[in-house]
């Protein structure tokens, strides 16, 4: 699997470049800026882009920009950004197009080295990694003045919360300690109150979910 990894801190550049290589990651290319991480995006086509959020020249919103452009190209490109604190605006642009293939983690919230590759490897399967943190900011925004998320009981809510996160059915009732069934009861009440139609495929609900949290801002 072919990794662009952008990152302007060395040391934590370096030590990402070694962690992914330790688990059979192949590096395509590891750039520190916003302009060489564009060029190796188009260049370079990886299954994967692992993108800090601020990288020069402008120390602003560089690496997300240079994803958002490739994405726009290639849609579906798998995308997954590391950042310091939750920021939504960026959170919903990454997740507006509903292609898949896209995470959103916190830096200082990534606890082990399994976390991080299962991470990545989940993004360039076409799936969704999102930091917890994240989600629950992108749901209180929008809890106050939705009707639809209104109506979700806290259980349903919890259970949007893991869905986001790019949990199964069956992950989901291990973190809760309920049945699968319940789970699916679950999420068939969570998609009739927000309108969105019933699937069975993890990526596509998951999407469809925080599409509708992102277009009904």
């Amino acid at each position: 699997m072919r990794v662009v990894l952008a990152e302007d801190l060395f040391l934590l550049r370096d030590g990402l470049v070694r962690l992914l290589q330790a688990y059979d990651f192949e590096i395509a290319a590891a750039v520190e800026t916003g302009p060489e991480l564009s060029r190796a995006l188009a260049e370079l086509e990886p299954d994967v882009a692992v993108v800090d959020v601020r990288l020069p020249p402008t120390h602003t919103d560089e690496g997300l920009q240079c994803a958002l452009e490739a994405r726009r190209k290639k849609p579906g490109l798998p995308v997954l950004v590391l950042s310091q604190h939750v920021e939504q605006l960026y959170a919903r642009e990454l997740l507006a197009d509903g292609s898949g293939g896209v995470g959103y983690l916190l830096k200082d919230r990534v606890f082990d080295a399994d976390q991080f590759v299962d991470a990545v490897r989940r993004v360039a399967a076409g799936g969704t990694a999102m930091d917890p943190q994240v989600i629950q900011q992108l749901l209180s925004r929008r809890a106050a003045d939705d009707q639809p998320l209104a109506r979700l009981t806290p259980r349903e809510r919890e259970v949007l919360e893991l869905m986001a996160q790019g949990r199964s059915n069956v992950a989901i009732a291990e973190r809760l300690v309920v049945t699968e069934r319940a789970i699916a009861k679950h999420t068939a009440n969570i998609f009739a109150k927000l309108g969105l139609e019933v699937s069975d495929d993890d990526n596509r609900r998951v999407l469809a979910v925080l599409a509708y949290l992102d277009h009904g801002r």
